[in-house]
């Protein structure tokens, strides 16, 4: 039975792998990614640690299958994370890259908060979160890209 368990683990941890989307960390290889395929950015700002409504957003809406299956085929998805927790610390460099990010495309300061890039990293738009299916959104980030 233990046996059962560990191998159903192992098969529902690969198939989430397989249909998801990879976040990006790195700006230049998210621009780089966007621009070889054609794809708009989205760029989410969040507190991974500390931020309800991040954690939300991602719960409800980013991490579903429904919206993973549709970004893998229409956005390069980065993520700009702005941890508290020393255990979550970033590294210096990306800690650096991600505060270059805040002040160029979230100088309000505001979590979460979804910018929209063309493939060159030109703003379309923002939003944050929103109570809404995974479809809605999908509706919401299309018509910034339109």
């Amino acid at each position: 039975m233990r046996l059962i368990m560990i191998v159903g683990c192992f098969l529902v941890a690969g198939l989430h792998m397989a249909t998801g989307q990879e976040w990006l960390t790195d700006f230049e290889e998210a621009k780089k990614v966007a621009s070889e395929n054609d794809k708009p950015i989205v760029l989410v700002f969040a507190g991974s640690d500390w931020c309800v409504p991040c954690i939300k957003l991602e719960k409800q809406i980013l991490h579903t299958s429904e919206f993973q299956k549709y970004a893998k085929e229409h956005y390069i998805l980065m993520k700009a994370d702005f941890p508290r927790k020393k255990k979550n610390q970033l590294s210096k460099t990306l800690q650096a890259q991600n505060n270059v990010l805040a002040e160029k495309y979230n100088r309000s300061g505001g979590f979460p908060l979804v910018v929209v890039l063309d493939k060159t990293g030109n703003k379309l738009g923002e939003t944050g979160y929103k109570k809404v299916s995974p479809q809605s959104y999908i509706k919401l980030l299309n018509s910034i890209i339109q």
